[in-house]
């Protein structure tokens, strides 16, 4: 075997041995008044917190919503939505969009941003780069609207006051099926895992449906919460309890109780955003510089070789 072989052979078994693990941080939204109130930042994996009030000065946060490394944050007493940094906190406007009637979900599709008005029974239609209107009423008729969710094409919309979910064709607005799922204990949060769909029932349950034909798969998934907003990670589905202002975490596939109180928060946990990116675990940060020079003195040797 030629030396630049081996090299290249070692090389290529330190990147397959995994140098990367991902880093994934949770972003919740809580609420202990009206005032100011905040987003706090913790360690998705362990639960610790990061930074308990890496947002601040907000006016009744709900729903939490990135795009890229954007977060947004809807103040549903202000009637606002606001733009800000995912790694510093800091705001990017925090007035993006204003004028809204208790604003409690957000939902992006490509450039746009959707945003329910849960006073106003109707979704909005916004650029979410300049904030400005596309359709103050992109939906209407629906009743108490709370958070969304896409999948692919269609927009599927939590209605607390008639214990439903809605699907929408989210191009034009169009309703597909106002009851898609019926039967519900107000609904507030929605989450996706291939063709399941979670639902977070205040009332209690987190239910478990088809999100092709909305049967039940299991309406009682989880029990004993005060499930408002939802979100995965891989298979860990967690849920923010506004009462006990904690976070819960819970087997995605079995519903089997991980933590209870996996996060707990000043006051009441309302909305949750999942961030994760890959980085060197720092044990193998000297191998990763290993591997760099292995295949630079490959490189050379080969380059010298053909001259």
């Amino acid at each position: 075997m030629r030396i630049s072989q081996f090299f290249q052979l070692v090389f290529a078994a330190v990147i397959a041995g995994g140098l990367m693990q991902a880093g994934s941080i949770i972003y919740v939204a809580q609420v202990t008044g009206i005032g100011n109130n905040t987003v706090g930042e913790y360690d998705a994996t362990t639960g610790a917190t990061i930074n308990a009030n890496f947002i601040t000065g907000l006016n009744f946060p709900t729903a939490l919503a990135l795009s890229g490394n954007a977060l947004f944050v809807t103040n549903q007493v202000a009637g606002t939505v606001g733009e800000y940094n995912a790694t510093t906190g800091a705001a990017i406007n925090a007035n993006l969009i204003t004028g809204l009637n208790s604003p409690e979900g957000l939902a992006f599709l490509g450039n746009n941003l959707f945003v329910t008005n849960y006073g106003g029974n109707t979704i909005g239609e916004y650029n979410a780069t300049t904030g400005a209107a596309i359709n103050f009423n992109f939906i209407t008729g629906l009743n108490q609207p709370e958070e969304m969710l896409l999948m692919g094409n269609d927009l599927f919309v939590a209605n607390g006051g008639n214990n439903t979910v809605g699907e929408y064709d989210a191009t034009t607005g169009a309703t597909i099926n106002a009851s898609f799922i019926t039967g519900l204990n107000f609904p507030i949060g929605l989450a996706l895992s291939g063709n399941i769909l979670f639902v977070g029932n205040s009332g209690g349950t987190v239910g478990e449906y088809n999100a092709t034909t909305g049967a039940a798969i299991n309406a009682s998934f989880v029990t004993g919460v005060n499930a408002n907003y939802l979100a995965l990670l891989g298979n860990n589905l967690f849920e923010s309890n506004y009462g006990p202002g904690t976070v819960g975490e819970y087997n995605a596939t079995t519903g089997a109780t991980i933590s209870t109180s996996f996060i707990t928060v000043t006051g009441d946990a309302a909305g949750l955003a999942l961030s994760t990116s890959s980085v060197p675990e720092p044990s193998t940060w000297s191998i990763t510089a290993l591997g760099g020079v292995v295949l630079l003195g490959t490189m050379l040797w080969k380059k010298r070789q053909s001259a």
